[in-house]
């Protein structure tokens, strides 16, 4: 009797269980029903409409970089678009609270503002507390950063960028002290706008203030524009800005008045007319660095090529290459954003000011979605190189040559498409990138630029030579492409082709 009432039991568990299975499969959100209501009553999240930075989003590391970086944790009003994201923790919590910036959709050219969003523990979950206008007007050219400016380890919220007037801007605010008991979150101490570059300008700390035991002294902030007293365009003034204790608020503590080059005038007003394109021209092409004696230093330059919408810069026997993505004109040149072409998470900013009519004045910001800093090693002065020169520089951005042929090696098999793409099949492991066939010197070169992102100065970007081979012009007269290639590594710079001495690789066509 007690052997039979065991079977019941199993048989009845074991419908059942059946039952529950079947249920679970024919209807697979039913427990989860209660859990979706939730999602439903969560905020809305409003992304941004249009897309400020080109990002391979079929590369994961990519693609989360992007989503943090524009990823709002709290809804925007109607017809307020997502600009940038800043994630940081303010108040110390466990938490992590975001700065973020947006503007209106009525006009691009509306002030951008601030929202601070913070994790409400009543509610649970984000909100918008605090809003703010900085006083850029540029969406393109926003930066958010955060630093400890008056040395009392409290962060600051710093947003630059450009207002209407092609002046560079900076606003800061100051997460609000616990002993002045505001009713906000954080407070204006500075809003500047100026002809010229503004920076922050930093000074060493001591060990007592890096271990957190105690407070340093404050950062000044340098700003440069036009000498309003001077008939010579050039001329600029410098203004320091100081903390000043008293009044919470960054206030003017030194002028000092530079003096610009004595030049043609008419032709200065030409290229500070602000006419879109004329200063674009005139940056046109390779500039080489001036060191400190005035002297040109061949080992580093910047290659501006605008019609191709691309940056070049070269220096420590590393090729860097950046999209030429916006630029607006300043009082003194311009101002131009960039991305890597290989890690597009690395944006860079650089201000442009003319100091001859052969001469330039870069100041360069780094931008890696976790602070903005000045990257030394590219400010400067640039003096344009020879004629001969330039020409030969704009050899590495002439229009690309793409074929349509496949060819199997060493390497593996790689597929040249062309639209200008290529497939390379290395046993099973599959690389795309784009390719481009152009000339140097009278020689013929092979470019590939794979679309993984690389962490590497240079990017992944390889130059082969097709060795034996000198371009001419017949060959591009119709013939098919090549029955073989051998392609030497090699890397392009002011000193022309230097071969990387890592031996020739050789292809033969194939049959598709």
């Amino acid at each position: 009797m007690k052997g039979n009432f065991t079977k019941i039991i199993t048989i009845i568990v074991f419908l059942f269980t059946a039952l529950c299975i079947a249920v679970l499969m024919i209807y697979p959100d039913f427990f989860s029903a209660q859990k979706n209501e939730r999602v439903r009553r969560q905020t809305r999240v409003v992304l941004p409409q249009t897309a400020l930075v080109n990002v391979n989003m079929q590369d994961t590391a990519e693609r989360l970089a992007y989503e943090e970086s524009m990823n709002i944790k709290a809804s925007l009003d109607e017809g307020e678009i997502l600009v940038s994201v800043l994630n940081d923790n303010f108040d110390g919590d466990p938490m992590e609270e975001q700065i973020a910036a947006y503007r209106m959709v009525i006009e691009d050219k509306n002030p951008v503002y601030i929202a601070y969003i913070d994790f409400d523990e009543s509610l649970g979950e984000y909100r918008r507390v605090w809003n703010a206008q900085t006083a850029v007007n540029y969406a393109g050219a926003v930066a958010i950063y955060t630093q400890d400016l008056i040395g009392d380890h409290s962060p600051c919220v710093l947003v630059s960028g450009m207002n209407g007037e092609g002046r560079h801007t900076l606003t800061v605010f100051r997460k609000t002290p616990a002993e002045l008991e505001e009713n906000v979150p954080f407070i204006k101490i500075a809003e500047i706008r100026m002809e010229g570059t503004i920076t922050v300008q930093e000074t060493n700390r001591t060990q007592a203030y890096q271990m957190g035991i105690a407070n340093d002294k404050s950062f000044s902030i340098v700003a440069y524009g036009h000498d309003n007293e001077s008939t010579n365009i050039l001329d600029q003034i410098e203004i320091i800005y100081a903390y000043n204790t008293e009044s919470g608020f960054y206030e003017e503590s030194k002028v000092r008045r530079i003096p610009g080059i004595q030049i043609e005038q008419q032709r200065v007003r030409e290229l500070l007319s602000g006419k879109r394109g004329v200063f674009e021209d005139f940056i046109d092409g390779l500039w080489y660095y001036v060191d400190t004696e005035g002297m040109i230093d061949s080992r580093q330059y910047i290659y501006f090529n605008p019609a191709n919408h691309e940056i070049i810069f070269y220096g420590d026997e590393v090729q860097q290459i950046f999209t030429w993505q916006n630029s607006n004109t300043t009082r003194y040149g311009l101002h131009i954003t960039s991305q890597n072409i290989s890690v597009t998470t690395l944006r860079r900013s650089l201000d442009i000011e003319i100091e001859s009519l052969e001469r330039i004045r870069v100041k360069v910001f780094e931008d890696v979605r976790l602070k903005l800093s000045v990257n030394a090693l590219w400010d400067g002065s640039y003096r344009k190189a020879p004629s001969r020169e330039i020409t030969a520089s704009k050899t590495i951005a002439a229009p690309a040559t793409h074929i349509d042929a496949s060819y199997e090696g060493s390497i593996g098999r790689i597929r040249f498409f062309p639209d200008g793409f290529y497939e390379l099949n290395s046993r099973g492991n599959i690389r795309k990138g784009k390719y481009s066939f152009f000339l140097f010197n009278d020689k013929k070169l092979l470019e590939l630029r794979p679309q993984e992102p690389v962490a590497a100065p240079g990017g992944a970007r390889e130059t082969f030579l097709i060795a034996d081979a000198v371009y001419e012009q017949e060959e591009t007269s119709g013939e098919g492409p090549r029955e073989s290639l051998s392609l030497l590594p090699v890397r392009l710079g002011v000193r022309g082709i230097q071969d990387l001495r890592e031996g020739t690789i050789s292809l033969l066509l194939a049959a598709d």
